[in-house]
């Protein structure tokens, strides 16, 4: 008796005519943050956030239209449970800008030459004397504008580049002092 068994190959192919390459070019900013009390630290970590639009768009403009580079950048830090958005601006950050601290001005963002894809201002880190007991929730990155260094400044039409909300809120007291840094790389983080 004589059995047959079916069997059958069926092969495929899908000639790809328009082959996509594609190229990812992330910018991310990375924050570091100290909080000293009575010249202890008492606190340090670490983490990301949000690089906003109108930051982006900058760096854009100045590097391949044309634009006028802003030339003085600034920090500062903000004072109510607010999640930084890409869609914040300089004129509406959505959050509040923090002015108690003893400096008379943000402190500037003084970054060194960029290397291995990263600028940061890890050598001269941003210093805020704290002058009264509140909770911070976070720090931004800010320059341009008619008085971008003036603290609660927000019509001068300055650049909002990055803002970093803190995991955890940080109680405050008169003469602790939180430190800042921002890195920005053009690398994931």
């Amino acid at each position: 008796m004589k059995s047959i068994l079916p069997l059958s190959t069926k092969f495929g192919a899908n000639l790809i005519t328009n082959p996509a390459i594609k190229s990812i070019l992330p910018v991310c900013s990375w924050w570091e943050f100290e909080h000293y009390r009575k010249g202890k630290l008492i606190d340090a970590w670490e983490q990301k956030n949000v690089n906003t639009t109108e930051g982006l768009n900058h760096v854009l403009n100045v590097a391949f239209h044309g634009e006028t580079p802003i030339t003085a950048w600034y920090m500062g830090l903000f004072e109510d449970n607010y999640t930084p958005l890409v869609t914040n601006t300089y004129a509406v950050p959505g959050f509040t800008e923090s002015e108690a601290y003893d400096e008379a001005t943000r402190p500037a963002y003084v970054e060194a030459e960029a290397t291995a894809k990263v600028i940061t201002n890890s050598a001269s880190k941003a210093t805020f004397t704290i002058s009264s007991t509140k909770t911070i929730y976070g720090a931004f990155l800010c320059g341009g504008g008619t008085d971008g260094n003036t603290k609660g400044d927000a019509a001068g039409g300055g650049t909002l580049f990055a803002a970093s909300k803190f995991a955890t809120a940080k109680e405050v007291v008169d003469d602790d002092v939180l430190m800042v840094v921002c890195s920005i790389t053009f690398a994931d983080a």
